[in-house]
């Protein structure tokens, strides 16, 4: 029996994945769009005359089920894929856009909408309920309800194009990633690394019948032989493989997706009246227009720059006396900077991460919530998991009552794809006077335990951690009432705001005495080593700024302009990067055809949000350093105004009453040591 058709009848109707077989979703998809359809055709043929209630919210609860069974599919194929699952998912986007365009090209739907939105004023709509037909109003004029039959169709085709070209360039990623190895078994080759990193390489080299170590383009395993391995022809094989990835020439090159990608997205925002896809993307964000998005990065350019080639030179100086390095390369970067960063605050992540036990983290993070929010987090066996090592948590309030199911999936596996994100298996939405209560996942790549250690989380590591454990509160503490503006549905320039202020919390000593423990003897942090951590928070972080402007720039390179004229992927790119070069380029490594982010994920047009959320994000803790870090005031405002409230109003509406003000960059610089 298909047990995805209906709604779950299972504990929390929790995802029942033991129970669903591949082979269902095809069948399930097609049974559950004609279901949704004919929801369609129910508020399109009501002889009642439109209103808020049968038009705009009987659309926004239409096919929950169909919401449901995609937001499962589509986080199998990004968290635990297989060919089967990518074959289904190239059969059925094309559908899903298909199905998305009949809804917005609906005409009589589109009517309905429309009578309903020219008459919003005479409704006494409240603040959610006004954002809610804002919001179904434009995703209709957006995508195309006004256009000629002509350009409805073509819009239709670019849209199915789009689904396959995006899904295309991911699973080429996947594929470069999963098919490399460096095989070595020359105990000299390994010199340099730590225990730990020797250990799991040799752990994975024998898992696949191998001797000596085996190292991958996994983060885990990528990064600390960049960092720690002396010998330099080998970080640099390894580095040239990881650069290179959808850059070979072979079955699994990106350069024509990219190109595609990039010049349907053009066509189509031209079709819908925009001058480019960024115009059309920054319509909906606090940006607003790519003009303000390319001055904001330059501005930070002219503050970073100056910060970030001084640095620079210092690093080349450092590997010249060290090792007399005349050239400083790529894969000398992140190996001579932790040179450097020791010698500076005798600090390396191997004295560290004894006391970054994942399980330590996992429990501090979870402190911190507690203190701040009121959330109590359980481990649980009962309801289904898609893997073994997936965790299980229910979460409570201080009352017990239910606030959300949590899943965490922390090591990096061949059918997973790379970096760290935070999803939801169940939107919170309030339906027939009953609060839904949402299901929130993150998943991350960290560290394995070995055979002798337990998983030890560099600091980078622990940030992540709590960057997208801060995700997943935004999720966890939703409470609107409708799905679509529940939770992390807000703007793409606000949704990093609740992810990177909890990283603030890892620098703190009153956070790191709740659980940076000593795996073996339990001793709690040295206080020196915070005072390190902290003093070393801006190490190299005009170096850092400039990699984000870089790939911000890059991102509008491609989005806010006619990308028609380019013929080339690298020589574009080269172009883009002009301005924030510090190493001598590579040749037969290229950023784009890798760069997931913009062209399968949802950052197009948006890269730059990273930025843009860091300049709220060291306003707002500067609210909570004031006030004291677990300060309940500041954290209920945080929680009222912003975790809970979702994309219910303007986003700088809500900082607003959070903060009492706009936020100020000066915050941002002051904390990244760019000003005084």
């Amino acid at each position: 029996m298909n047990i995805l058709i209906n709604p779950f009848k299972t504990q929390y109707t929790a995802a029942p994945f033991s129970k669903i077989e591949n082979h269902y979703f095809a069948a399930t998809f097609k049974e559950l769009i004609k279901k949704t359809k004919a929801e369609i055709e129910t508020i399109v043929n009501t002889s009642e005359k439109p209103s808020f209630e049968n038009t705009i919210e009987a659309l926004e609860y239409s096919g929950k089920q169909l919401s449901r069974v995609s937001s499962i599919f589509f986080n199998l194929n990004s968290a635990e894929t297989s060919q089967e699952i990518q074959k289904i998912a190239q059969e059925i986007s094309p559908l899903l856009s298909e199905f998305s365009n009949d809804i917005t090209l609906n005409e009589n739907l589109y009517e309905r909408v429309k009578t309903v939105y020219d008459i919003k004023n005479t409704l006494n709509l409240n603040k959610e309920q006004e954002t809610l037909l804002d919001k179904k109003y434009k995703s209709f004029t957006r995508n195309g309800a006004n256009l000629s039959d002509e350009k409805k169709q073509r819009l239709r085709e670019i849209d199915k194009d789009l689904a396959q070209l995006k899904l295309k360039f991911g699973e080429n990623v996947l594929a470069e990633t999963n098919s490399y190895e460096m095989h070595l078994t020359n105990e000299s080759d390994v010199n340099g690394l730590p225990e730990g990193a020797k250990e799991a390489a040799k752990q994975l080299a024998q898992s696949k019948n191998k001797e000596g170590y085996l190292f991958t383009l996994n983060y885990p395993s990528y990064i600390p032989f960049m960092k720690y391995a002396s010998n330099r022809k080998l970080r640099k094989k390894l580095a040239l493989a990881f650069a290179s990835k959808g850059f070979q020439n072979n079955d699994y090159d990106n350069q024509s997706n990219v190109l595609k990608i990039a010049r349907l997205r053009h066509e189509r925002s031209n079709l819908l009246g925009y001058k480019t896809h960024a115009h059309f993307v920054l319509e909906e964000r606090m940006a607003e227009t790519p003009e303000n998005v390319i001055n904001f990065l330059n501005e930070l350019l002219k503050k970073a720059k100056p910060a970030a080639q001084n640095e620079f030179k210092n690093l080349q100086k450092f590997a010249k006396n060290l090792d007399g390095i005349d050239t400083l390369e790529k894969w000398d970067s992140a190996y001579y900077s932790e040179k450097l960063k020791q010698q500076r605050f005798s600090l390396d992540d191997e004295k560290l991460k004894p006391y970054f036990k994942l399980e330590y983290v996992i429990d501090g993070a979870f402190t911190v919530a507690k203190k701040l929010f009121g959330l109590n987090f359980k481990e649980i066996n009962t309801i289904d998991k898609y893997h073994e090592e997936v965790l299980t948590y229910e979460v409570t309030d201080n009352e017990g009552e239910l606030v959300s199911l949590f899943y965490a999936d922390f090591f990096p596996r061949e059918g997973k794809r790379g970096g760290a994100w935070m999803t939801s298996y169940k939107s919170q939405s309030i339906e027939n006077n009953k609060n839904e209560r949402p299901h929130i996942s993150i998943v991350c790549n960290f560290t394995k335990p070995t055979k002798s250690k337990p998983s030890l989380l560099t600091f980078n590591e622990v940030t992540t951690l709590f960057h997208e454990f801060g995700h997943a509160l935004h999720g966890i503490l939703a409470n609107t009432t409708y799905p679509s503006l529940s939770g992390t549905s807000v703007y793409w320039d606000f949704v990093e705001l609740p992810s990177q202020i909890l990283e603030n919390w890892c620098y703190e000593k009153e956070t790191l005495e709740l659980f940076a423990k000593h795996y073996e003897t339990g001793e709690v942090i040295p206080m020196e080593l915070v005072s390190k951590i902290k003093e070393s928070a801006t190490f190299h972080e005009g170096m850092q700024t400039l990699r984000q402007i870089s790939l911000g720039l890059l991102d509008m390179s491609w989005h806010s302009q006619d990308p028609s004229t380019i013929k080339n992927v690298k020589t574009h790119e080269l172009k883009a990067f002009e301005e924030t070069n510090l190493y001598p380029d590579i040749s037969s490594n290229c950023m784009s055809t890798s760069f997931s982010h913009i062209f399968q994920g949802g950052y197009s047009s948006g890269y730059y949000s990273y930025k843009w959320a860091e300049v709220l994000d060291a306003d707002a803790f500067a609210y909570f350093k004031e006030h004291g870090i677990f300060n309940k005031t500041i954290a209920n405002k945080f929680k009222d105004y912003i975790l809970s409230r979702g994309g219910t109003e303007n986003p700088m509406a809500l900082y607003k009453r959070f903060r009492g003000q706009e936020p100020k960059p000066e915050a941002l610089l002051k904390r990244a040591g760019l000003i005084q």
